[in-house]
């Protein structure tokens, strides 16, 4: 009798111990707060964690494991599973994205910026690029349309931003440059106390943003139309990581992306942009609209000096810049 139990209790051991060595746990690095930004993240680590009885769980942490800007390194080193970056922080270290934040492409709805962005991630130039960092880009955090929000008298003509500081990455940094403004690059979470200390007299963020890092408590006046961009923020996850899952927790992970994107988009759309107005009519927020002919030569000296300098930028760096600009561009101009 006693040998059976003896049995009988190695035997449950080895089923714990075969059951713990199926579990599985990633780190996410995000940064911030739980916000429309980052409800693509937090769908997908309760669908994985569904879809696999809670035997792979993504540990997510809104800043405790890295700095934003340094999270493509994080990954690239393992120190984390899965991290959130965007393109413009470290424009050098993943060039071939930076092609979804020239200004002026026309994009038009998140579900648009969504196909831009995973044709853009598929190249296999992308794919060679990201992977310099040991990372697979896995998903885009869609935005809108950046807008600016400032202090100060409100911008009657594009010529009033001549001189004025702007927190603005990227494309929408250069464009911004073009009428006179001098664009500041830094991290969301440093924006509110640079706005406050005179540091930069204006913002450009999406919605969320904006509400989310409390630029408009201060704010008085708002951009309404000048749409000069947007920026591109993926989801990357380290490569090794990924290849050592088991087929059945990375079918799990992988096929819980586009759900994942359709519980974003349908949360921004709906809650964040409901907010977005009142927000606005709440603290007395100027909204400026700027004329059709004056957006048009915005976007003329903006644009295509941008694609220009973009495509021979790549192109000497070793990408067929040419060809991801086309990518872009193509697949906008079959949707109009």
């Amino acid at each position: 009798m006693r040998n059976l139990t003896t049995s009988a209790a190695l035997a449950a051991l080895s089923i714990g111990a075969a059951a713990s060595a199926q579990a599985e746990e990633w780190n996410v690095s995000l940064w911030g707060k739980q916000r429309a930004f980052t409800e693509h993240v937090e769908k997908l680590a309760e669908l994985v964690s569904e879809k696999t009885n809670g035997e792979f769980t993504l540990n997510i942490s809104y800043g405790g494991l890295s700095k934003n800007r340094e999270n493509l390194d994080g990954i690239a080193i393992g120190a984390f599973e899965m991290a959130q970056f965007c393109a413009g922080y470290h424009r050098d270290k993943n060039p071939s994205i930076t092609v979804l934040e020239l200004p002026f492409l026309g994009v038009s709805s998140l579900e648009q910026e969504i196909a831009l962005s995973m044709a853009v991630y598929q190249h296999p130039a992308t794919v060679a690029d990201l992977a310099r960092w040991n990372a697979t880009l896995l998903m885009p955090s869609p935005l809108p349309q950046y807008n600016i929000v400032g202090v100060g008298d409100a911008p009657a003509t594009l010529a009033d931003f001549d001189g004025l500081s702007v927190r603005a990455t990227g494309g929408i940094g250069a464009a911004m440059e073009t009428v006179g403004a001098v664009p500041t690059s830094m991290s969301a979470s440093e924006v509110r106390q640079a706005m406050d200390s005179g540091v930069v007299k204006a913002v450009a963020f999406a919605p969320h943003a904006h509400m989310s890092f409390g630029t408009i408590e201060n704010a008085k006046w708002w951009t309404k139309n000048l749409n000069p961009g947007t920026v591109n923020c993926p989801v990357v996850v380290n490569s090794d990581a990924l290849d050592s899952l088991s087929d059945a927790h990375r079918d799990a992970l992988l096929g819980s992306v586009d759900a994942a994107l359709d519980h974003y988009v349908a949360n921004y759309n709906g809650a964040t942009m409901d907010a977005w107005g009142p927000a606005l009519e709440d603290r007395g927020i100027t909204v400026v609209t700027f004329p059709d002919a004056e957006l048009a030569s915005f976007k003329d000296a903006a644009a295509v000096p941008a694609a220009t300098a973009w495509i021979k930028q790549s192109t000497s760096a070793g990408l067929p810049g040419q060809e991801l600009y086309d990518l872009v561009t193509g697949m906008i101009a079959k949707d109009q």
